[in-house]
């Protein structure tokens, strides 16, 4: 059984020696969020797998497939654990290890709360990739954990046949402010904090055709911290609260939908879209995973083919590597919750839907 290290700087010597440019994504089989099991293949192994303890101090578990684990300490304070790692979204080893320190940090601000350190998660090809590439993937991680203003406190390397970059968060939140994707409730409003489209660009990088300005716009959303999260877990307003990932928006919105037992109504004219977004869509620039996420929760989700092409659907499929958060929140905080997300710098935070009573799925329509 392999050692655990205390520093995560003690990496094998790499092997590599070719002066050509490393090109990450291409020791990755899928990049980003976009890695993740499918949602009905994921269901089936968490259904035949036991709960174990389920102590009264355990507040969220893995009942309603919630961002985190949070585990109460005292009457002002619990403990807020995740992680998420995955393989390279981008070929620059910084930005991907900016992207992913980013996207971990993220479950943990989705619960209302904030982080108070990390733990690396490194799995790297290490007789492929340069040992400089590899400390760049780290350096990445650790800036923006500085920006978080929290330690990379340690972690564990291994040699993998593809690079894996990642963290363990940790965090605290009030139990009185504590967010589940639980609690939406009939009426609310829903609110998403960031552009969609992650997926279509990551497509486009691997195949050439994502031009520079789009990168950047690539760069700055996925290595956005959702910092949004602590300050909207203090209004009694937002009843419900999840970030938007590698199962797209819809997705994500189902899982509020059966954890709440409430429906939702989707305004597709609403949505915030990157840049050329759909336009990438319509060259082919796709995920295997938007497909992959649809077969798994479509049935509950009414989406009308005459109304919406097939790339619109993908769109909504679309796995969002560090994406935005989506809220569900009473209608007279929606003035409130966007000024927050706006004071933090996310500017395309918009109204896209609302929650209503009925069976768990999604009505997606096109207002005019």
């Amino acid at each position: 059984m392999p050692r655990k290290k205390s520093r995560i700087a003690e990496l094998p010597v790499s092997e590599a020696t070719s002066s050509e440019p490393v090109r990450l994504t291409q020791f990755s089989h899928g990049g980003g969020c976009g890695c993740k099991i499918a949602p009905a293949v994921l269901e089936q192994i968490l259904g035949k797998v036991s709960p174990g303890l389920a102590p009264s101090q355990l507040l969220v578990g893995i009942e309603t497939s919630d961002d985190a684990a949070v585990y109460q300490l005292n009457a002002d304070q619990a403990l807020v654990a995740t992680t998420d790692f995955f393989m390279p979204i981008v070929d620059d080893p910084f930005d991907f290890g900016c992207i992913a320190a980013t996207n971990a940090l993220s479950d943990v601000y989705a619960m209302g709360g904030w982080p108070l350190l990390a733990l690396a998660v490194v799995g790297m090809p290490v007789s492929k990739l340069p040992l400089e590439t590899i400390k760049r993937i780290l350096e990445g991680g650790e800036s923006i954990c500085a920006k978080a203003r929290i330690p990379i406190a340690g972690g564990h390397t291994i040699d993998s046949v593809e690079p894996i970059y990642g963290l363990v968060a940790i965090g605290l939140v009030h139990p009185d402010n504590l967010k589940r994707n639980s609690g939406a409730r009939a009426g609310d409003e829903l609110i998403l904090g960031k552009r969609l489209g992650v997926g279509f660009y990551s497509a486009a990088l691997k195949k050439g055709l994502l031009s520079s300005p789009c990168y950047a716009s690539m760069i700055a959303s996925t290595t956005q911290l959702n910092t949004p999260g602590r300050a909207l877990g203090c209004l009694a307003g937002v009843h419900a609260m999840t970030d938007v990932t590698g199962f797209g928006l819809l997705g994500h919105l189902v899982e509020i939908c059966k954890a709440s037992s409430v429906a939702a109504v989707l305004d597709f004219t609403a949505l915030p879209l990157l840049p050329n977004a759909l336009d990438y869509g319509a060259k082919g620039c796709i995920t295997g995973a938007s497909g992959r996420n649809w077969a798994s929760y479509g049935e509950y989700v009414a989406l009308p083919t005459k109304n919406f092409s097939d790339l619109e659907r993908a769109l909504l499929t679309d796995p969002q590597t560090s994406g935005g958060l989506l809220v569900a929140c009473a209608p007279e905080v929606v003035t409130e919750v966007l000024a927050i997300f706006l004071q933090e710098g996310f500017d395309h935070a918009t109204v896209i839907g609302e929650v209503s009573e009925g069976k768990p799925h999604v009505s997606v329509i096109r207002s005019h």
